[in-house]
Formats: C-alpha cells, sequence, structure tokens
C-alpha cells in the first residue's frame, strides 16, 4: 500500500487494515502532508478487497491537535495556498465518505479542530475517559469549514452541535460517550488502540457483503448530507483564512493570551 512519513499503514492478514498517525512531535497535526497521505492511504484501502475493517490510531498524547499555525498563516498572505487547503479538505473528506469498509477510531487523547472531523467520521469511536473532543475553528478566527458542520450535527444533534461549533468549547469523553458521539469508552489511552482493534476484528469475521453494503448504504446518508453543507462551509472557510481575525487568533493562542477581534 506504499510508504508514508506521517502515518504507519499495516495489515496482518486477518481483513483489519491499520492506520497510525505517527509524527507525536507535532501532535499529529494536519498539515499538507499528512492530508494527501491519509487520502492516499484511504483511498488504497478502499480499493483492497483483502480489507474487511479499518482501525484509525494514533500516537503520542494527542490524537490530533488539527491545523497548522504555520500552514494558516501561509493561506493568510496567499490565495493559492488558500485553495490548496480547501482542496486538500474536500479530498480528505470525500475519501472517507467513500470508503466501504467500516472504520473503528481509537482516540488516546485530544482529538481538536479537524482532528476531531476525522474521528467524528468513523463508524466507531473508542475514547479514553481522559480525551477531549473540540472543534476550535471559531476560536481562532475560521469558520469550521473541513468538516465539522457536518458530522458534529450527525453526531449529537443540531442543538447541541450548534453549541459546541460557535463556542468551540471542548466535550469530554464521558460527556461525548453520553450524548452519543463516542461509542466506546476505555479507562485509560494506552486501552483505546486494543480496543479499537477488537472491534474491528469482530467486524472483519462477519459476512462482508452484508457489512460493506450496510456501510455503502449509510455512507449514502452521509454524502447527501455532504452535498448540503460542506462546499459552502469550506467557501466561507477560505474567507477567513484571508483574515485579520485569523492572525489575530493565531498569535494571542502562541501567547496565551485573550484575542481581540476586529470582523476584519
Amino acid at each position: 500500500m506504499g510508504s508514508y512519513t506521517t502515518l504507519e499503514l499495516t495489515s496482518d492478514g486477518s481483513g483489519v487494515c491499520e492506520i497510525v498517525l505517527s509524527r507525536p512531535e507535532l501532535l499529529n497535526r494536519f498539515d499538507p502532508l499528512l492530508h494527501h497521505e491519509l487520502t492516499q492511504a484511504l483511498r488504497a484501502i478502499a480499493g483492497d478487497t483483502s480489507v474487511r475493517a479499518v482501525v484509525l490510531a494514533s500516537t503520542g498524547k494527542a490524537f490530533s491537535a488539527g491545523g497548522d499555525f504555520e500552514l494558516m498563516e501561509m493561506a493568510y498572505k496567499d490565495p493559492e495556498v488558500r485553495r490548496e487547503i480547501v482542496g486538500d479538505a474536500r479530498r480528505l473528506l470525500n475519501a472517507f465518505l467513500e470508503l466501504p469498509q467500516p472504520l473503528v477510531v481509537a482516540v488516546q487523547g485530544p482529538a481538536i479542530g479537524l482532528g476531531a472531523t476525522v474521528a467524528l467520521l468513523a463508524d466507531a469511536v473508542v475514547a479514553a475517559r481522559s480525551a477531549v473532543l473540540a472543534d476550535t475553528h471559531v476560536a481562532v478566527g475560521l469558520v469550521a469549514g473541513d468538516g465539522g458542520c457536518l458530522v458534529w450535527p450527525q453526531a449529537i444533534g443540531m442543538t447541541r452541535a450548534r453549541r459546541h461549533l460557535l463556542t468551540g468549547d471542548p466535550l469530554d469523553a464521558e460527556t461525548a460517550f453520553q450524548l452519543g458521539m463516542v461509542t466506546d469508552l476505555v479507562d485509560t489511552p494506552d486501552a483505546a488502540h486494543p480496543a479499537a482493534t477488537a472491534i474491528a476484528q469482530r467486524i472483519a469475521k462477519l459476512a462482508p457483503l452484508a457489512v460493506q453494503g450496510t456501510k455503502r448504504a449509510l455512507n449514502q446518508v452521509s454524502q447527501q448530507r455532504a452535498s448540503e453543507v460542506v462546499d459552502l462551509a469550506l467557501a466561507f472557510e477560505e474567507q477567513t483564512l484571508a483574515t485579520e481575525d485569523l492572525m489575530e487568533g493565531v498569535s494571542a493562542f502562541r501567547e496565551r493570551r485573550a484575542p481581540s477581534y476586529t470582523g476584519r
């Protein structure tokens, strides 16, 4: 299935394929390379008939810290970079929404921004009790365009999704479990990956035509919802990538102070 820099892709012959985000020193943030490699990995898996279930896990303290501030700063200055970001986001979302095999995600630590979106694109979400999920786009001056407006309402309903997407407030894993965002809770971060693998192994032993037919039908629902909201949300996010408020949000985060937004 190829070699990668930002992730490890393995299959043990049991029908379960594992993707592990492997840059803990960068908190597994989504820079262009991870966007491209994860999209490539998902497409390779989708075309592999020997794969019956997929596990997505991560390494280090964070599942993913979300977006890359350096990339945001480049986007502020360059409209071509903004277009590339939107294109990468759309391609990654499509790769998830078109995946025919069930996907189980192991969230061992914070899943922030696009990290939370990726987790919520799964068919089952295993999370450590100490983990948190948050879409913090608005907190740094961005529209939640790269999937948040799609997956949060599907996971916890529109009213709850509005509450968290419009504030950026996090959900701890136990609350997320109570709301239906997390499907399985484990006590420690180290237990998340094995628990997710166990679920994937159970799925891999089931009749593949039945499982994948069900998954394709569920994908159709998500794809229809995506057609209603994703293009518009990405267009709005592209606009906010060019704002002074974004630069203020990034600076305030780095300086550990409250931002002062002007609407420009």
